[in-house]
């Protein structure tokens, strides 16, 4: 089974109201919720490009999470009033390799 990565690319409107930021809080607590989530991060660009990485355990998982209701709307919601555009990647992980350095 091949880990899911859902990369979310987006820029905001000038005028995006408060309602983004607790959506957006929302809707990651709900994706820990679903089953099969591993992580999400978010980063901010100093060029205001926000970029948003889910990871799920499977395409199955990730698939589950895309298609939930809840997580539509907040969609539609998006596109109708957050967001002057964005680009979605799903990924499947085709190799990986993890170092991390365990100290002196």
């Amino acid at each position: 089974m091949r880990e899911s990565i859902t990369v979310f690319r987006s820029r905001l409107r000038d005028d995006v109201p408060d309602r983004y930021f607790a959506l957006a809080g929302e809707l990651h607590e709900r994706a820990k919720g679903f089953a099969g989530f591993v992580e999400f991060k978010q980063f901010v660009a100093e060029d205001g490009e926000r970029v948003t990485v889910v990871t799920f355990e499977s395409a199955e998982h990730e698939a589950a999470w895309r298609d939930d209701e809840q997580h539509r709307a907040a969609q539609a919601e998006g596109r109708a009033g957050f967001y002057t555009e964005y680009d979605v990647a799903v990924c499947e992980v085709q190799h990986r390799h993890r170092w991390k350095w365990s100290g002196a």
